[in-house]
């Protein structure tokens, strides 16, 4: 027996079988052995020449040749695929007859097969070599640099310590029958070298020129027909040589001295494999980072209508028959809604130099579950109320500690507005008009400020703060910020409902005894952006 191992460092194996083309998606495995015995040829001729004559190689690929080998492939492997462009140059002719070169571009897609570095091939070959031709397979195995296209980066190595293998990809034989766990693959192997001469005198009497018939004279002297007998090379090693590009050109549908193997693979080879699933040792992300990527990106005013988009995307991609999660509804099973504010919130930042939403922050107390994460994952793109689509990026998921560049999780003494906090309860008058104030707090009841104090003090860490009305919500840098009103911000969910009072809501700026963690939100849609403070 003689064994090679092949083994594909970077995890992919690039091949199109003979005679389909490669936007077709075919790939070849397990690598035929026509293609193995041409790499070793062409690396004799690279990297070998002066050490091993010509004469040795010749008897070393006819002695690979003479028999078809097997191979004991990994199972558990993955097809993928890239698609990408091809640059090229299109010869364009003008009015002005100059020739001006423009950029063409040709759709290719590249497919490969995913192996684990790991895992090698093993290929037999039911020969013994002598001596010569075994040192000449041993130095060009170690020499072939790659293995298809120049992408396929392999390590091959003759295998003396191993007598036999146990074959799972093997030629069929004559009459047997495929099992249900196989299927059927075709390989291009070269003929034994002792049949070329006999098919080549075959193929050469079949596809001869018929000869010449006279013609009647007609007076006219007319050069003869001239035709050209098949070019086929001499044998078996002259074979190897050929181009595939001009063998394809001149119409051969299989190379001279190449026949097509049936072989059987096993049916779950490209199968994913299992793997065992470990209990989780942190607990669940609670936040989930993204930037915003779109050409033209909303205002921050929009918060609120960004936000109730974010959510019904989150919505659909977290249903798998049994409804969205409650995660993201804020709805118990029993279609009950959930106590406290641990759902999700959806928050919109504004941090560059305007005042357009550059990130976006997906936070829940409770944390996000496999299939939260799952469709928060799948969020990439959020479609655009009369105008672009909105398009994220996912930065990560993680806890509040994960992202430091996130100001929403900052601990400050002093809170100020990021969008418009807007009340859930409606401001209280005496029938004449007049307001109805607070004696405690000196605000009218109902109103902005008298309710922001009343959230504060359900919630014993922000117990105690005071605050103070702002007339403006400043987003930016120093340079070129923008100071907006609130008049300005989106202030109704037009698709939802929740408690919300008459008033447009305020900018305010609260102050607490001691520094107090993020996120704070609240009031009317504080899971949809509204009701949000930065630290100041």
């Amino acid at each position: 027996m003689t064994i090679l191992e092949l083994r594909f460092p970077t995890g992919r194996f690039h091949a199109t079988p003979w005679g389909r083309h490669v936007n077709e998606g075919a790939v070849e495995w397990p690598p035929s052995p026509w293609r193995i015995l041409r790499a070793l040829l062409a690396t004799w001729y690279l990297k070998a020449q002066s050490q091993f004559q010509l004469e040795v190689i010749r008897r070393l690929l006819e002695s690979l040749s003479a028999v078809v080998p097997l191979f004991s492939i990994p199972t558990h492997s993955n097809v993928g695929h890239t698609r990408h462009f091809m640059p090229g140059n299109d010869h364009k002719h003008k009015e002005n007859k100059q020739d001006v070169f423009g950029p063409s571009k040709t759709k290719i897609f590249d497919t490969f097969i995913q192996v684990d570095p790991k895992h090698s091939i093993l290929i037999a070959w039911d020969v013994v070599l002598p001596s010569d031709q075994f040192a000449a397979l041993q130095t060009l195995a170690e020499r072939v640099g790659y293995l298809g296209r120049a992408e396929s980066l392999v390590e091959i190595r003759v295998r003396e310590d191993i007598v036999k293998i146990k074959a799972n990809a093997l030629p069929l034989a004559d009459g047997a029958e495929i099992s249900a766990n196989e299927e059927l693959v075709r390989l291009l192997a070269p003929m034994p070298a002792a049949n070329y001469e006999t098919w080549r005198d075959e193929f050469l009497t079949i596809n001869s020129p018929p000869a010449e018939t006279p013609k009647i004279a007609t007076g006219r002297k007319t050069p003869p027909k001239k035709t050209k007998s098949p070019e086929v090379p001499v044998d078996l090693f002259a074979a190897l040589h050929a181009d595939t590009g001009e063998l394809q050109s001149a119409g051969w549908n299989l190379p001279p001295g190449a026949k097509f193997f049936n072989y059987t693979r096993p049916a779950d080879v490209f199968a994913p494999a299992v793997r065992a699933s470990h209990p989780a040792v942190k607990n669940n992300p609670t936040v989930a980072r993204y930037a915003v990527v779109s050409a033209v990106s909303p205002r921050i005013t929009q918060a609120v209508s960004v936000a109730n988009r974010v959510h019904d995307v989150l919505c659909k991609w977290s249903d798998k028959g049994g409804g969205a999660l409650s995660v993201f509804t804020g709805i118990s099973a029993t279609g009950k809604p959930l106590e406290g504010h641990g759902h999700a919130h959806v928050f919109c930042e504004a941090n560059g130099m305007r005042d357009s939403i550059t990130h976006l922050t997906v936070w829940s107390a409770n944390g996000f579950d496999e299939q939260a994460c799952f469709a928060l994952r799948r969020l990439n793109k959020v479609w655009g109320h009369g105008g672009h689509d909105l398009r994220l990026v996912l930065i990560g998921l993680g806890q509040s500690d994960t992202f430091p560049d996130c100001q929403l999780f900052g601990s400050s003494k002093v809170w100020r507005s990021a969008t418009p906090f807007v009340p859930t309860r409606h401001a209280k008058t005496f029938r004449d008009g007049r307001p109805k104030i607070d004696a405690t707090t000196g605000w009218q009841i109902g109103s902005a400020a008298h309710d922001l104090l009343r959230l504060l003090s359900l919630n014993p860490q922000t117990a105690g703060a005071s605050i103070r009305l702002d007339k403006t919500i400043t987003h930016g840098e120093t340079i070129g910020a923008r100071s907006l009103r609130c008049l300005q911000f989106q202030t109704i969910r037009h698709h939802g409902g929740g408690s919300r009072g008459q008033s447009e809501g305020g900018s305010f700026t609260i102050s607490f005894p001691q520094k107090v963690a993020g996120p704070l939100a609240f009031g009317y849609a504080s899971h949809f952006g509204l009701g949000l403070f930065m630290p100041v």
